[in-house]
This record gives C-alpha cells, structure tokens and sequence, in this order.
C-alpha cells in the first residue's frame, strides 16, 4: 500500500488521479485543517471509491486532532464517509 500524505499538495488533483486509478494508493490529510482541505480532495471523498481510499491525519503535535477536526461538519460528510475517514479506512489499510 502506498498512503501520500499531505494531501499530495500542491499535486492535489495528481493525488486523487492517482488514488481513484490504482486500487494500493491512498491520500491522508495530515498538515491540514479540515477546514483547508482543498475543494478537490473533498469532492474525490464523497465519492463512493474515495471515502475508501482518504484517511484523517492530524500532524501532531504540531496541529493537534482536536484542532484538524475543529471544521469537519463543515465537509458535510455522510454517517459512513465520516467513520471510514476518520479510522475506518486506517483500520484496513494498516490492518490494525
């Protein structure tokens, strides 16, 4: 499995092409603030393939979970997005 962090920036959109064409490539969102998360990256989430394949990443300690997450319902994910998104999907891919 390969997970390309930082939301693969300031190579977004490569990063969800990449991602959405090879089933072992993942994106995780450490270094960003959901509030930050470019327009790209959240639209691919939405997507019933990409909330399989986006995993939440804080960056701690220098941006805290609690801070990462201060916007999420601002994403307006839905119920199964969101639980995949924020352990779910690094639960399989880690298979922890």
């Amino acid at each position: 499995m390969i997970v390309g962090g930082h939301i693969g920036y300031p190579w977004t959109e490569e990063m969800v092409a990449v991602a959405r064409k090879h089933a072992n490539v993942h994106i995780d969102t450490s270094a960003y603030t959901a509030r930050r998360y470019p327009l790209e990256l959240v639209r691919f989430l939405r997507t019933k393939s990409g909330s399989h394949k986006v995993l939440f990443g804080s960056n701690y300690p220098m941006i805290s979970p609690v801070q990462a997450l201060a916007d999420l319902s601002a994403l307006e994910l839905e119920d199964a997005v969101r639980e995949r998104f924020l352990g779910g999907n690094a639960q399989r891919v880690f298979k922890l």
